[in-house]
């Protein structure tokens, strides 16, 4: 054991970040961003960062339900841990709990947990947190990543035809080719048609790509009206058409409507994606770090999505700050295949930021590969001090 990797204190700091713009869709309506940031601090003094952004209708957290996972769950794993390399931390970072002891997931938390182990360890012992891809030992993960080939998507987050199209023609001028277009609403028609209309010459091109997203936000006859009167479009994937909660739909679903199925609130834990792909329903998977657990998590879920022939997308919340944006760049460097990538917005989205340099696409949503140790990241505590709801929560061990 060693004395200088034992955690000294798990600080939070729960954020209200104004946005540059309100986002919309079938679930909730935002204006202001609440990620929750937690740091890890060593014996030895050395402090890790994670991030997560809690959604009650995906996995049931709150920003508020954070501690006490934390208290309850996490914290008596980490009293003891002392790790003497950085191998045997990953193994103990790895074994982290996706379910809690009343049997609900706590995939939020333990993504903001396992962030800041991350880049606590691989700061300990200098590395660059792509290299902890290797000792997962999944075929085909960490050698050929998606970065170099798969772009940032934009995102339409408005019910409004003319604001939608508006804010497409700033995307296609700023060189997106992806997009992802909000639906769920009573105006769904009349938005489809606008945007996909708009999109139809380059997508038939190969030039662009368009794909839906309900967030759940219809029932099943709805999900077969709207997706059969919009055959005409080239549309690449619908995403969580149904509630969560309504799996046992999604194969009726499936018979009558030819677009391809994306699971996103019904994709949470490792046994959500075994049971999606056991009903022979997965088409899509949209992993996002801070809804499948963290890093680790959402790459083994990949190398499932694989194995089993799922196509798989990395998204985001909205509202993350640049913490989750570097994870999500790193998940890209070293996760091959992945076919549409979310996040990375940076002060494009937010008010403000809590890096020192922040993390964000460039040009046509091109990324780039991000330096260690850990996450790269250097988090100015005077600005979390600045954007923090009351007051940060220290935790100690």
């Amino acid at each position: 054991m060693d004395d200088r990797t034992q955690i000294r204190l798990i600080t939070l700091w729960p954020l209200a970040i104004p946005m540059k713009m309100k986002f919309s869709h079938a679930a909730k309506e935002r204006q202001v961003a609440d990620p929750v940031v937690v740091s890890v601090e060593l014996a030895s003094g050395v402090v890790g960062w994670g991030e997560t952004l809690a959604r009650p209708y995906v996995s049931g957290e709150t920003a508020e339900s954070i501690r006490p996972r934390i208290e309850e769950v996490f914290a008596p794993l980490l009293a003891s841990l002392r790790p003497t390399c950085l191998p045997e931390a990953l193994e103990a970072i790895d074994a982290l709990p996706s379910i809690g002891q009343d049997g609900e997931p706590v995939t939020a938390t333990r993504a903001a947990v396992e962030l800041a182990l991350l880049d606590a360890y691989c700061r300990q012992w200098p590395r660059p947190v792509t290299e902890t891809v290797g000792w997962l030992g999944l075929a085909g993960m960490g050698t050929g990543g998606s970065l170099g080939r798969v772009r940032y998507s934009g995102v339409l987050g408005s019910e409004d035809p003319a604001r939608a199209l508006r804010s497409l023609w700033k995307m296609r001028l700023y060189g997106f080719r992806d997009f992802k277009l909000k639906v769920g609403f009573d105006g769904d028609t009349e938005l489809v048609d606008a945007v996909a209309g708009k999109l139809d010459r380059v997508i038939r091109a190969g030039r662009a790509t368009l794909r839906l997203d309900a967030n759940g936000g219809w029932t099943q006859a709805t999900a077969i009206e709207r997706l059969t009167a919009w055959r005409k479009w080239p549309i690449s994937a619908i995403e969580q058409p149904l509630p969560k909660g309504r799996e046992q739909d999604l194969a009726e679903l499936k018979r009558h409507v030819s677009t391809p199925i994306m699971h996103d609130e019904s994709l949470i834990t490792m046994g959500d994606a075994e049971s999606l792909i056991q009903r022979h329903v997965a088409d899509f998977f949209n992993i996002r770090l801070s809804k499948n657990g963290g890093f680790l998590a959402s790459i083994r879920m990949a190398g499932l999505a694989r194995r089993h022939g799922v196509a798989y997308q990395l998204g985001c919340m909205v509202g993350e700050t640049s913490i989750l944006s570097a994870a999500g760049r790193m998940f890209l460097s070293v996760v091959p295949g992945v076919e549409f990538a979310e996040g990375c917005y940076g002060r494009f989205l937010l008010r403000d930021d809590i890096a020192a340099r922040q993390v964000r696409f460039g040009y046509g949503g091109k990324g780039w590969e991000l330096p260690g140790p850990g996450w790269g990241v250097r988090v100015l505590e005077e600005r979390l001090e600045r954007l923090v709801v009351n007051r940060r929560i220290e935790l100690p061990l």
